[in-house]
C-alpha cells in the first residue's frame, strides 16, 4: 500500500508537471512560426491536424501495450475508424475553412512545420513514457477505454480551434489574431490534459 501510494504521489507530481512542461514547450513553437516565420491559418490548421496522426499514434501504442490476443480486433477496428475520422477532419479543412488552399511542401522552406510537429511528436512521447509506461495508467483503463481517449479531446480541441481560425479568416488573419489562436489553443490542450490524467493522479479511492 505505502508503494503505491508513493507511486500516484511521484506520478501526481514531477511526471505529470515534466508532460505538462512539454505539452507547452511544444505548443508554443507555432507561436513563433507566426511571429517570425509568417504562418498563415493555411500552416496552423496543418500543424494542428497533423497532431490528430500523433494522437492516433500513441493511442494505438497504449492499446497494443495493454492488449491480449482477444484485443487486436480492437486495434485493427481503432485503425480504421480513427483514420476515416481524421481524413474526413482533413478533407473539412480544405474544403471549408482554408477555401481549397493547399500548402505546396517543401523540405528547404517549412522546416520550421517539420520542426513544430516533431516538437509535437516528442511532447506526446515523454506523456506516453511517463504518464503511461511508467505511471499507474497501464493498469487503470481497459483496451476498450484507451481506445475511446483521443476522440473527446480531438472534438473539443478541434472546436475551439476552428472557431478561432474562421475568425482569424474572417478578419484578415492578423498576426494578433493568428498569435491568439495559438494561445487559445494552448490553453485548452492544457485544460484537456489535466483533465485526462487528473482521474488516475487521485489514486485509487479518490476524486480528481
Amino acid at each position: 500500500m505505502v508503494h503505491e501510494q508513493e507511486t500516484f504521489a511521484e506520478y501526481g507530481g514531477n511526471r505529470r508537471r515534466v508532460s505538462l512542461a512539454m505539452l507547452v514547450l511544444a505548443n508554443l513553437l507555432p507561436l513563433v512560426g507566426v511571429l517570425f516565420f509568417d504562418w498563415d491559418i493555411a500552416y496552423l490548421m496543418l500543424l494542428y491536424w497533423s497532431e490528430n496522426l500523433i494522437l492516433g499514434f500513441y493511442t494505438l501504442l497504449r492499446m497494443f501495450t495493454r492488449a491480449a490476443p482477444g484485443d487486436l480486433f480492437l486495434c485493427v477496428f481503432f485503425c480504421i475508424h480513427y483514420g476515416g475520422f481524421c481524413a474526413g477532419h482533413g478533407v473539412f479543412l480544405v474544403a471549408f475553412l482554408l477555401d481549397g488552399e493547399m500548402i505546396h511542401f517543401s523540405l528547404q522552406t517549412h522546416w520550421p512545420l517539420l520542426l513544430a510537429f516533431a516538437a509535437l511528436f516528442v511532447s506526446h512521447g515523454v506523456s506516453f513514457v511517463t504518464n503511461f509506461l511508467r505511471g499507474p495508467e497501464r493498469d487503470a483503463k481497459t483496451v476498450k477505454e484507451i481506445m475511446m481517449m483521443p476522440y473527446g479531446r480531438i472534438v473539443l480541441l478541434h472546436v475551439a480551434i476552428l472557431a478561432g481560425g474562421w475568425g482569424a479568416t474572417v478578419l484578415g488573419q492578423p498576426v494578433v489574431m493568428l498569435a491568439a489562436l495559438v494561445v487559445l489553443k494552448i490553453a485548452v490542450d492544457v485544460r484537456l490534459h489535466l483533465r485526462e490524467h487528473a482521474a488516475v493522479a487521485a489514486g485509487p479511492g479518490q476524486s480528481a
